[in-house]
């Protein structure tokens, strides 16, 4: 199989270039097994901190995932939220990476299976990689992978015009990973629907980057008046 089977799914979502079922054409694509390649990955922080001026290996860790999973997760829960099951396999899957290494697209080849199972498998591999680089333990990484599962879900529902369907999706999804991933959760606020993140991806330690809007260590008071005023701007 090609990755004409992906390219069936890509044509049914719109906008899927935006959320990354194509990569740019400027994009060098890797093997997705890479990211669970411990040297790959030392690397890949080695880059990132030099980007940022920063040694602080958790944080890098955890910037690196949070990036790297919603593009990892893309292929096989736009096949999910399609109809078209797409392999979660990372042997059936390559990453497209910007210049800088940031991932920005993925891909599958191959047809999919049993999805929920296929994310544990692949979850579990590159999570524990990642964490042994980031001298972290693996549960926050899962944590942001649930978050992940949740925005792509959320956005790719939205995209096809079907957004309760697609996140009707995840918790059902994400308990048949089961433990240690986290069931997503969402929150409707001014009528929009944002993901209730159960982690942070620290972005906020790399300066000058701010916290993020949803960003769970804000007040509470504080988050939901920016959400307010993040969904007034999308309707």
């Amino acid at each position: 199989m090609t990755a004409g089977v992906q390219a069936a799914v890509a044509a049914r979502v719109p906008g899927a270039a935006a959320l990354g079922l194509l990569a740019p054409p400027s994009a060098v694509a890797v093997p997705a097994a890479l990211l669970a390649d411990a040297d790959w990955t030392s690397a890949r922080l080695a880059a990132l901190g030099a980007r940022y001026a920063s040694d602080d290996r958790r944080v890098l860790a955890t910037v690196w995932w949070y990036s790297a999973s919603s593009v990892l997760l893309t292929p096989v829960l736009a096949g999910l939220v399609t109809g078209r099951p797409l392999s979660a396999r990372l042997a059936d899957t390559s990453v497209a990476l910007l210049a800088g290494g940031t991932p920005v697209a993925a891909t599958s080849s191959a047809p999919g299976g049993d999805a929920a199972a296929e994310l544990r498998d692949t979850l579990a591999e590159v999570v524990d990689v990642v964490a042994a680089a980031g001298r972290m333990r693996a549960r926050p990484l899962w944590a942001i992978a649930a978050d992940s599962l949740a925005n792509r879900l959320l956005a790719l529902g939205r995209a096809l015009g079907e957004e309760r369907r697609g996140t009707a999706l995840a918790a059902p999804l994400a308990a048949a990973v089961g433990p240690p991933l986290p069931v997503p959760r969402y929150v409707d606020v001014g009528g929009v629907s944002f993901t209730r993140r159960v982690s942070c991806c620290l972005l906020y330690r790399l300066p000058p980057e701010p916290l993020c809007t949803s960003c769970p260590r804000r007040p509470a008071a504080e988050r939901e008046v920016l959400l307010e005023d993040t969904a007034a701007r999308m309707r």
